[in-house]
């Protein structure tokens, strides 16, 4: 977290101002105005990840720990969206409407909805079960890029080899990378040229080059990312997780500092700081004019200048 940003949390918790509605945000040119509340939704969700806007502008999110999908309604209130999704986690929609999920209980690419189009896209790669399936986005063509970092081993186990893939239009699955410590949140460029895949375990969010049969090459840091450092198991991590894009091409990171902002060159605009670290984030809203941000059991709202790019649904 920036000294900035420390400071203005700071400033808000000696005044005894840190309660739920009056958490506010600094300024960040184009993003945010200074002094805009930081509304707590709920803070008891059985886990919290793969947010996604409705056509309707209201949003979804996975309870993993529940196995559910969970509904923030336009007025805040929340409700269930849709019981056992097989261990849904990070979400997206196709062209035909259908709801795409990264599923944890038997590793899978998956439709999840509606039920009768309920299938499996995608299990293996050259005949191996993939360990533990995390985030997704889809392009325009209908391929999946997703992240497999595989779930943190017990004692005495091998770790799994962390990588991320590309599920074509064709149901052909193609290995992108396997050299990245935990890719964790994945999401495309406005032009989607560009592929960004946020390092749990780096300090940096990663770019690559889009080639026109979904590969990637051309590996480089993006954004280098505030609060990295060492956990108190001695493991470095900057925490980067959910990836979103607004409008005007800029690239929001859910991190151990917050939600941190950059411009299409990877330079730093601003952190909005946040209570507990988010996990994973999305423009909603009729206007996409407001963001969602999920993590640790607890979900944010926040009215931007931004808007959310209109061109993907996530």
């Amino acid at each position: 977290m920036s000294l900035r940003s420390q400071l203005a949390l700071s400033i808000l918790v000696a005044s005894g101002a840190a309660h739920a509605d009056a958490l506010v945000t600094p300024e960040i040119k184009g993003v945010v105005k200074g002094g805009t509340p930081i509304q707590i939704l709920k803070e008891d969700f059985k886990g919290t990840e793969g947010p996604i806007a409705l056509q309707d502008g209201t949003l979804i999110f996975t309870e993993n720990q529940a196995d559910r999908l969970a509904h923030i309604k336009a007025d805040g209130s929340t409700a269930t969206y849709l019981e056992n999704p097989n261990g849904a986690n990070g979400l997206a929609f196709n062209k035909n409407g259908e709801l795409i999920a990264v599923l944890t209980k038997n590793a899978t690419i998956g439709v999840i909805h509606p039920a009768d189009k309920v299938r499996t896209l995608a299990d293996s790669y050259n005949g191996k079960p993939f360990n533990r399936p995390n985030d997704l986005v889809i392009d325009k063509k209908g391929g999946v890029y997703f992240t497999d970092p595989g779930a943190n081993p017990q004692a005495g186990q091998t770790p799994p080899t962390p990588a991320f893939y590309y599920l074509a239009p064709s149901g052909k699955v193609l290995l992108l990378g396997n050299d990245v410590e935990r890719p964790n949140g994945i999401q495309l460029s406005r032009d989607e040229k560009t592929l960004y895949v946020a390092n749990t375990r780096g300090e940096h969010v990663l770019a690559y080059d889009i080639a026109a049969d979904g590969s990637v090459s051309n590996k480089r840091n993006f954004a280098k990312l505030e609060g990295f450092k060492q956990n108190d198991q001695g493991v470095w991590s900057s925490g980067a997780d959910g990836l979103a894009i607004d409008a005007a091409g800029n690239l929001y990171v859910a991190s151990s500092a917050g939600v941190q902002v950059f411009d299409e060159k990877g330079a730093a605009l601003g952190v909005i700081p946040l209570p507990k670290s988010p996990q994973n984030l999305a423009f909603a809203g009729k206007d996409r004019k407001t963001l969602y941000v999920v993590g640790r059991g607890t979900a944010y709202r926040v009215e931007t200048v931004a808007q959310g790019y209109k061109g993907r649904v996530k």
